[in-house]
This record gives C-alpha cells, structure tokens and sequence, in this order.
C-alpha cells in the first residue's frame, strides 16, 4: 500500500511544480488545477496549502526575494564603503544573468496583492533595505550634498534603477543588435559604476561626514 504524503511533502512539491509550470510555459498558464494534475493528487489537494493562485505565486516570489537577499549578503566584502557598494552592484547583475526566471518574477511580473500577501513584500523590502543600509553608513564627500535631509533612500532608488535597466538591457537582444562584443559589455558595466560613485559624490576627496544624525558637539562647534 502506497504511503500517504505528509502535509509538508504535499506542499513543496506543489510549489516545485508550481515553479517549473512558469518555468515552461509562463506566469499566466499557472493554476492549481494543473500543479495537481502534475504532482499526482487530487485537485483539491493545493488549495489546503494555497486558497488561490495568487497564493502560491506569492510563496515563489517570497523564496525568490529570500534567495536574492542572501545573495546580495554573501558578497565579498570590501573595507572601503565605494567598494563594497560596487561589490553589491556586480553581485545584483550576477543575480540576474544567472537566475532570469526569478529576477523576472521579482521585477518584471505584476505581483500579487502586497497586502493580502505580508510575506512576500517583507522579503523584497528585506532586499532593498540591504542596500540601503550600506548607504546609510557610508561617508559623505566633500562635494556631495551635506543637508541632513539627503536620503539614503532616494539614493537606492537611485542605484537599484539603475542596476535595473542594466541588467535588463544587458539579457536583452539589444546587445546583438548594436554587435556589442564581451569586452565592450564589461566596460559598459564598469563605467555604470563608475557614473554612480560619481553620482554619490565619490571624487577621491577625503570624507566629509557619515550620513546620520549631526553630533551635539560638532553642531556646538559651528555655532
């Protein structure tokens, strides 16, 4: 007689199931009906683990925020804040050319609900506070804006835009079009780093200050 699956078994299964449906045929072709015919239950069985579609895509897209998040972690860390932030800039296009599918899912697939779906929106926020943590440590240049309203924030939108449209214009046909060789790709994400340490007032000027709160010493000292 043929053992029961447990619950757990049911519903990873359902999930891998899930992931190779989008995998072959595309986000809009999954359904539930379907990850139980391939998993070989009944077709009430993933509905005990997922009330709907938008359940279990969600779950895929959690994982995917998880797995990006603790990819960006994993960099290797440099001591020099530009070169840290440089080291998370190539780990986040090295995510994307090598897992498409998921970088796809988390940025280019219209998402489930975030409110009906906590989980899934705390682990892309978990990605994104990545970056700007790594920000907000870092000092300010001379030339950079020194207001105490300058966002870290605004910057990792800034960055992770711009990462964005890399990537994306980099795994399209575009570079085949304007004959775009390897060397010429490399150089393209290099001078991409380059403009952004510009842009956050990396210009070989010594640190001014770390972003944060003015000490109440250094404010008695201006006055």
């Amino acid at each position: 007689m043929k053992a029961k699956a447990r619950p757990d078994d049911v519903r990873e299964s359902c999930i891998a199931e899930a992931f190779r449906i989008i995998e072959e045929q595309g986000v809009e072709h999954l359904s539930l009906r379907d990850v139980a015919r391939r998993v070989g239950v009944s077709h009430q069985a993933p509905y005990k683990h997922f009330p709907s579609r938008d359940h279990i895509l969600a779950e895929i897209v959690a994982r995917c925020f998880d797995e990006f998040a603790g990819f960006l972690k994993a960099r290797p860390e440099a001591a020099e804040p530009h070169d840290d932030l440089r080291n998370m800039g190539l780990r986040y296009l090295d995510y994307a050319r090598l897992h498409p599918l998921k970088y796809r899912l988390m940025f280019n697939t219209k998402l489930p609900d975030p409110r009906r779906h906590p989980r899934m929106m705390q682990n892309a926020h978990q990605a994104f506070t990545i970056l700007r943590d790594r920000l907000r440590g870092m000092p300010l240049k001379a030339a950079a804006p020194s207001s105490q309203q300058h966002s870290a924030e605004f910057d990792a939108m800034f960055i992770w835009s711009t990462l964005h449209g890399l990537s994306s214009l980099l795994e399209s046909d575009l570079r085949a079009t304007l004959g775009m060789p390897a060397s010429e790709h490399a150089q393209a994400v290099q001078r991409c780093f380059t403009r952004l340490s510009l842009a956050l007032g990396d210009d070989g000027a010594p640190p001014h200050k770390a972003r944060g709160r003015t000490s109440v010493r250094s404010a008695a000292r201006r006055r």
